[in-house]
């Protein structure tokens, strides 16, 4: 995919009425986004009580939006370029707020895991657009800076943010309202977008070719469930033909890019070493991070006890890490180094975890709220840079193509770390031993396991909770201390690909 900004001149960049009114806009739609990605995990309890899905149902609903995004990306992003990265950022908006009423109102986990599939679809037409319309907005290079590091403090803070907006619902209404929450937000984002947002698309696109779009989302979603099954169940044919499908797609994808005379991605710019390691960094990161936050929100409500606004609260110091460094993090760039400021963010977050290992069920406040701000810090810092160097380090005209790449790599981490370290959570608790009488269905999530003991006596009902709940302990340890090693590798490979890489000079402070 070639993305061609259509020229606008520096001073209608500079002077644009409204251009941080419309970053507002754009800000809006990547925060629902992010925000509806980890939502999800403070209703998880509710939704297992209500539709009583098995563990791995469970977690098909918690990853399949991911997934379905991750597959779609780099098409919906052509596409963006071809019919109007504004229309369509606008036409998903408001297809995103349709189908989130069919989420808040599933009565099966079947019905869920279609709508949470149906509203990535929407996700994936709201996310590449946003940075290629920043580009459009600000041609200052210190105002674009600043705007890139707003947005990048607010993607960094949407997912700690989530857990709040959730915790906050579910303690006044119903699980579903965690979903309806997304209607106005979209209201706003359409009528204000529609006078402020600029179009822009590429002049000579060429045709958007399905064959491609198909090729993609096959390989992604058959590499993903085959990694979520073989961690979950072990090998068996079918995840081994899932697996050797999605491969033999995307790499038909590749070639067939690398054929076409206007691709869907241009394969050459994962030659630029600059944009092939912000882009690794991302999904990395993600990937040690996403898995965890998913459960922690459960170890917070269902192990501890907290309230779900209580439990919300208590991961607000991520996303205060994560806006403060975000905002700060160009500045420190240009000081110190790109290599330095996007390694020592993944260096922190991968201690972060790290700590997290010795988590049991009475592990005190403390811990958890300076390992959470430590994982904001360090997810601010290496976010907000990478977005800079993949930006400044392709030509201006291929920023759209990408911002695709960006999100894709974001989107696939999550998609992976729910699957691989939720895997391993999931494996590891459901190996309890449980009293006489235990149900087959509290093994298959804790959701489930207490559910099941409203329906026991008593003093086994005690005894099974406690033996979930430190087997379900167990696996949230082992899952941080994978995602620790994951995230110091990710360090360590930065600081070698990142090397020499610079911010553009006169865009370089975010802050």
């Amino acid at each position: 995919m070639t993305s061609t900004l259509q020229p606008v001149s520096t001073t209608e960049g500079v002077e644009r009425p409204g251009r941080w009114l419309a970053l507002g806009v754009l800000v809006l739609a990547v925060l629902l986004v992010a925000v509806d990605a980890t939502v999800l995990g403070l209703a998880t309890p509710y939704i297992s009580e209500d539709l009583q899905p098995s563990g791995t149902q469970l977690l098909w609903i918690g990853d399949v939006y991911s997934f379905v995004i991750a597959g779609l990306l780099v098409s919906m992003g052509s596409l963006g370029d071809r019919i109007g990265r504004k229309r369509i950022l606008l036409v998903g908006a408001t297809a995103f707020g349709a189908i989130s009423v069919f989420n808040a109102y599933a009565t099966t986990p079947e019905m869920m895991i279609v709508a949470r599939a149906l509203l990535g679809v929407a996700g994936a037409t709201l996310m590449p657009a946003t940075l290629a319309l920043i580009r459009n907005l600000f041609h200052d290079p210190r105002e674009r800076s600043l705007a890139v590091g707003i947005w990048g403090a607010t993607a960094s803070a949407g997912t700690a943010l989530g857990p709040i907006v959730g915790g906050f619902l579910l303690e006044h209404f119903w699980w579903g309202s965690v979903f309806l929450i997304n209607l106005p937000v979209m209201a706003v984002l359409v009528l204000v977008g529609i006078k402020l947002l600029p179009e822009s698309r590429t002049a000579n696109p060429g045709p958007w070719d399905l064959v491609s779009v198909v090729l993609s989302l096959v390989g992604m979603i058959g590499v993903v469930y085959a990694i979520k099954e073989a961690a979950t169940h072990g090998f068996a044919w079918t995840t081994l033909a899932a697996g050797l499908l999605g491969a033999a797609a995307l790499y038909g994808f590749v070639r067939r890019q690398l054929g076409l005379p206007t691709p869907l991605l241009d394969m050459r710019l994962f030659r630029n070493r600059g944009f092939s390691g912000a882009v690794l960094a991302d999904l990395l990161t993600i990937l040690g991070l996403s898995g965890l936050v998913f459960f922690l929100s459960q170890y917070l409500q269902l192990v501890q006890g907290r309230r779900p606004f209580e439990a919300g609260l208590a991961e607000l110091p991520a996303a205060i890490g994560a806006v403060a460094a975000g905002l700060v993090a160009g500045r420190a760039a240009r000081r110190f180094s790109v290599r330095a400021v996007v390694s020592g963010g993944l260096a922190a977050i991968g201690l972060a975890l790290a700590s997290l290992t010795v988590l049991d069920q009475s592990t005190g406040y403390p811990l958890l709220g300076a390992a959470l701000l430590v994982v904001g810090v360090g997810a601010g810092f290496s976010f907000t840079v990478t977005a800079d160097v993949i930006l400044s380090s392709v030509p201006k005209e291929q920023a759209g193509s990408a911002s695709a790449v960006s999100e894709t790599a974001y989107e696939l981490g999550a998609a992976l770390g729910i699957a691989a370290l939720g895997s391993i959570v999931t494996g590891v608790y459901r190996d309890f031993t449980g009293p006489a009488g235990t149900p087959a269905a509290a093994h298959e999530s804790l959701g489930g396991a207490a559910e099941a003991a409203a329906h026991m006596p008593a003093h086994s009902a005690g005894m099974m909770l406690d033996a979930a709940r430190t087997s379900f302990v167990d696996g949230l340890a082992l899952a941080a201390g994978v995602g620790a090693t994951v995230l110091l590798a990710a360090a360590v490979a930065a600081w070698f690909l990142l090397h020499g890489q610079k911010l553009e000079d006169g865009g370089t402070e975010h802050a």
